[in-house]
């Protein structure tokens, strides 16, 4: 067993030995693009959702120098027919960036790496010729034409020198250059089967084009049919919480909410496993990183990038363009930037379909409540830590003190979001109120018969409380609108609710900028 050439399988091994979900359909997906025109991959994804589990499966599945068929007999890539035709059938190079980066902090990083991929394949295969000017490309193109064997080249986290060095760094210089040198002569094609590359930040652009624009890239924001492989699925997380026996509610609440491609219920996998594992939820991925990435990034503020999180934390959605990143995070430059970098990282979630980001879960909101302290946004900061006191005026239907709660949130968040404007307001609710996401299921706009609530909370699982619909007006009579609601049908998430109904009534005079609240319970 080789340290780059030929690893074997231990690494899968230790992945079966404990408790794993089955993603080896991803087996398939890149079996299918071997020998082909597509058959240099990067896949991207933020950290902890299993980028290293996947380059160790594939590693163990087409290393020739072991038998895996064990490993993979009971899992979903034996039902399929490319199965045994690529198992154990081919000479394997696996490279993990992370362990140059850690070492060699100088500009000779690529030489180290060239250097001892070399040194490993001359000892592997001593019967070849070398020649004195021999670089790594040059002796593979010599061992293939020698073995009749192509390889399968796997580099896990292969951006870390990205994330390591400067941008404009003789390092990185010299990285591009080498991965050209690799991946991009035509040679390429002749000595790998498969390239398969993965880490957090899609190739580097350089201008108008990528510096390996003959990888077929799936990412974050565009995993094309390896969707399914970047996280885990509503249905896995529910068999393993009836496994567990934990709360599937719980489990979704923290963890959900990722939307990648057409998949629009994806967990933080990472989090999950330690979920079940300690039987309690809390934000584990928080601190397996740096959590101040993202203060750093929204102290910038590009275009008013700070209400943009305001209102995500609220419950919103923003738009955003992710075609101007260079995918390099040392070239931020606007608020597009910025969102973009988030959602590679996993801060956002990205609803490809309507080009809109926002925040998923309990986990990531809390990471972001951290940011805002950290970037001390008193009066943000002071809406959420009076959130849980003003909810509970509501549920004691405490009519002045949910008024004056509200208008004094309403206030305080002027310098931030325009006064008199019905989106504004429902932001600055959704803040004051933001204490009820650990029970409710907060919907902004939801479709309710005849006319539109702006804000529902519909009760978690467990939770005794009722549903609340929260109306909002402006100048109008409280006592008047709370009556309309009352006569109203009820559709959306409501249209299946029966029993107890909190109806609370909202009012802002726009000239007198005072606030009124009327509160009734109502049977439906």
């Amino acid at each position: 067993m080789g340290v780059y050439i030929n690893k074997g399988n231990i690494g899968f091994q230790r992945t079966r030995n404990s408790e794993y979900v089955d993603k080896s359909g991803l087996i398939d997906i890149v079996n299918q693009t071997l020998f082909t025109e597509q058959s240099f991959s990067c896949v991207t994804r933020c950290r902890r959702f299993g980028k290293s589990m996947a380059a160790k499966m594939l590693c163990a599945y087409y290393d020739y120098s072991c038998d895996s068929r064990y490993l993979f007999k009971d899992l979903e890539i034996a039902k399929h027919h490319s199965f045994e035709k690529h198992l154990n059938k081919y000479p394997v190079i696996y490279l993990d960036m992370t362990g140059f980066v850690t070492r060699f902090k100088d500009e000779s990083i690529v030489n180290h790496i060239e250097k001892k991929l070399l040194d490993e394949l001359k000892e592997t295969y001593f019967q070849v010729i070398t020649k004195e000017d021999d670089d790594l490309m040059s002796f593979l193109i010599r061992v293939v034409a020698q073995i009749g064997q192509h390889f399968i080249f796997i580099i896990d986290e292969w951006d870390a020198i990205y994330r390591e060095f400067p941008s404009q760094s003789e390092a990185m210089d010299r990285y591009v250059d080498w991965l050209r040198r690799m991946f991009k002569d035509i040679a390429a094609y002749d000595v790998f089967a498969g390239v398969y590359l993965t880490g957090i930040l899609p190739i580097k652009k350089y201008k108008t084009e990528s510096a390996l624009n003959n990888f077929i890239e799936y990412s974050m924001i565009d995993p094309g049919n390896m969707a399914p492989f970047f996280g885990f699925t509503k249905n896995e997380v529910q068999l393993l919480a009836k496994r567990y026996r934990v709360d599937f509610d719980e489990l979704e609440k923290w963890y959900d909410g990722y939307q990648i491609g057409k998949l629009h219920s994806m967990f933080n996998p990472i989090s999950v496993m330690l979920a079940l594992r300690n039987e309690w939820c809390e934000s584990y991925w928080g601190k397996t990183g740096a959590t101040d990435a993202i203060s750093s990034y929204i102290k910038l503020n590009y275009e008013g990038l700070k209400d943009d999180i305001i209102q995500m934390l609220s419950g919103a959605r923003c738009k955003v363009s992710t075609t101007g990143f260079k995918n390099d995070l040392c070239e931020i430059n606007s608020r597009d930037d910025v969102l973009t970098v988030l959602i590679h990282l996993g801060y956002l979630s990205y609803d490809r379909k309507n080009m809109e980001c926002y925040i998923p879960n309990k986990e990531v909101a809390g990471e972001m409540e951290i940011a805002i302290r950290d970037n001390q946004w008193t009066i943000v900061v002071d809406a959420l830590n009076k959130s849980e006191k003003l909810f509970q005026a509501l549920l004691d239907r405490n009519e002045e003190a949910v008024a004056h709660g509200i208008e004094a949130a309403h206030d305080e968040n002027t310098s931030i979001l325009s006064y008199n404007n019905e989106n504004s307001l429902a932001c600055v609710l959704c803040l004051a109120f933001y204490y009820a996401r650990n029970d409710y299921l907060m919907f902004r706009e939801l479709p309710s018969g005849k006319g539109c609530a702006d804000i529902v909370l519909i009760p978690r699982k467990h939770t005794a409380t009722p549903p609340i619909i929260l109306e909002l007006k402006f100048s109008k009579d409280t006592e008047t609108a709370i009556n309309q609601r009352k006569s109203k049908n009820y559709a959306g998430h409501l249209k299946d609710i029966t029993g107890e109904v909190i109806l609370v009534c909202i009012n802002y005079d726009k000239k007198t900028k005072k606030h009124e609240c009327k509160i009734e319970k109502v049977i439906i």
